[in-house]
Order: C-alpha cells, then structure tokens, then sequence
C-alpha cells in the first residue's frame, strides 16, 4: 500500500509538472477592426508576449470583428473562461458598476486629454478594480476617440434627433441622452450597425472617426456631424481568477507590456481618428458636418438633464472629480 500511495503521489507530482509547464493560452476577443486603436494594441500585445515570453510560456490568440463573440455575448465568455482578455467600451459595465457610467455622461468631457487626465487620476484608477467582487478585473484603459453622431439628415440643431432612430450601445446613460433629444435609442450589437443603417431600420449612430470608417458606415450615411458629444473608451479586462492564479513572474511581465501597448494605443487613437476622418471627407460619400459654439451648446444643453438623473447612481462626487478634469494641467 505504501508503495502504491507513493507512486500515486509521484504521478501526481509529475502531473502538476506538466501541467505547470504547458503554454499559457490567451484569447484575446474584440468586435472592432484590426485598424483600430483597440484592434492595433490588441496585436502589438500578441506581438510584445511573443518577443518576451514566448510561445512556449504564453501564447496570445487576438479574434478581431466578433469573430469568436459579439459585444452582447463577450462578458460572459470570459466569466465561463471561453476568452481570457476582452477591452470592451466603458459602456458595456453599467450592470456590473454604476459608477463606470460615469463616461457615458454626454459632454462631460471637453477633449481626449480631459479623459486622459481621469483616467489617470486616484479615482479613475479605483474605477479598474471597481468589478473584482463580480469576478471582473481592469488591467488598463485605451482611448479610441470622441463620438460624432451621424444620419441620413443633417443634424444641426438638437430637434433634428427628434423622431429618429439611433443606435446605441447598451447602456441606460446612452438611452437617456437619445431620449433627452426626443429620438428613439435602439439598443444593437456592433456587427449588425452597418447593415442596419444599409436597409433603414436605424437612421444614424454615433461613434468616433476610426470605427465609422473602418465599419464602412460612412458609405450608407449621408451626413455626420462632428459633434465630440462624448468619449468612447475601452477597458482592457479579465477574469480575476484566470489573471491572479497566473504565475507571478508571467503576471508581472504582461502587465509591463500592457502598460507599454497602452501607452501606445492612446498615442495613436487621436492620429487615427484624424486620418479616418479625412479619409472619410475625401470619399465624399459624407458630408461633414461642423457645428458652430452656439449649435455645440444648444446641443449640450438638450442632454444636460441626463447628468441629475445619473448623478446618485454614479456619484456627485466622481462626476465633480470628472468634470474638473476638463482644468487640471
């Protein structure tokens, strides 16, 4: 018996050996394209992993354009551990965190800087760690630019939104914005946006330079007007399970390189989003649309009432910390 409890517990040994030393596999899942802010920076981290750990050690998988998961399915796979890092907009967390609706508030912020400087403050890095208890875990955030509205009719004046159909994201914030304007928010996956807008069952969308060009939605929408109405930011996460029970010098090395692509990534966002846009503007598929200061605030005066029917759920507080980012230096 005790030679055959020792042979039990020397294949158990051997086991674990095995298994410590098989690659660590990473699916890293998105529903943009590869041309994107969070498209490149996901492929610079496969690339860095490769470089610095090796295949042997860890290997990066990068599924772009919902290959593997749409943007409705993608938090669930990676509760179930079907993906293992995803970079969803800020969007997406308002079930899990009403304080990350915080972003969604319209015209909250005046520029990308403004976001920057949140993001980086003490209580923008709170907010990535603001899921661990729902088995969630923020490892960084990345730009990818301000949102323009477009459609298929000039929108100059807030009451030109009225008694159309924009797609949104789904969130409660983004449902109010379009609400304030008398329009009518139609909650939809990313991948179905362009066919969507194609057959007119939505009349418009908003989202920055980079994903209108890159999803082709300049092509079936006559007008955009460039509006900066709001941020659309991404959170690069795990699943706190998968990201703690990693071995320790693994962990420490690729959060080194996601602070890197990170950097990265919100350095490039911007030049992205103005080539984008003047791609766009040569199509002339578009016409875009520029507001005057007094058009901007009768815009931003139409979604005012969004920031008080938010204001307990988020915080008086991080909404003020937010705001004041628009000043800091």
């Amino acid at each position: 018996m005790r030679i055959f409890a020792t042979a039990i517990a020397l294949a158990g040994i051997l086991a674990a050996g095995t298994a410590f030393a098989k690659p660590v596999t990473i699916k890293f899942s998105h529903v943009v394209a590869d041309s994107t802010p969070k498209g490149q920076g996901a492929l610079m981290f496969q690339k860095l992993v490769k470089e610095r750990l090796g295949d042997d050690k860890v290997k990066v998988e990068v599924y772009p354009n919902s290959q593997l998961f749409g943007d409705a399915k993608e938090m669930e796979a990676l509760a179930l551990g079907d993906v293992q890092l995803i970079a969803p907009s800020l969007s997406k967390f308002d079930k899990y965190t009403k304080q990350l609706q915080v972003f969604d508030l319209p015209f909250l912020f005046d520029d990308i800087a403004a976001v920057d400087r949140f993001q980086a403050s003490a209580e923008g890095k709170k907010l990535l760690t603001s899921m661990e208890k729902k088995g969630f875990i923020g490892l960084a955030y990345w730009h990818n630019g301000m949102k323009q509205l477009s459609a298929n009719n000039p929108l100059r004046k807030p009451e030109d939104a009225a008694g159309r159909k924009f797609r949104i994201q789904a969130s409660d914030v983004l449902l109010e914005q379009f609400k304030a304007l008398n329009s009518n928010p139609q909650k939809m996956a990313f991948a179905e946006v362009y066919q969507a807008l194609q057959t007119g069952a939505i009349d418009g969308q908003e989202n920055t330079w980079s994903n209108i060009y890159s999803q082709k939605f300049y092509e079936v929408q006559k007008y955009i007007t460039e509006s900066n109405h709001g941020a659309l930011d991404y959170m690069v996460v795990a699943n706190t399970d998968f990201w703690t029970e990693l071995p320790k010098d693994v962990r420490a090395e690729l959060e080194k390189i996601l602070n890197e692509v990170t950097v990265e990534v919100n350095k490039m966002a911007e030049d992205l989003n103005q080539r984008d846009r003047q791609r766009i503007a040569e199509s002339g598929s578009s016409e875009i649309i520029k507001l005057t200061k007094e058009e901007t605030e009768a815009w931003r005066k139409a979604m005012a009432p969004v920031w008080a029917t938010f204001e307990k759920d988020i915080g008086a507080d991080l909404i003020k910390v937010a705001n004041a980012s628009n000043t800091a230096k």
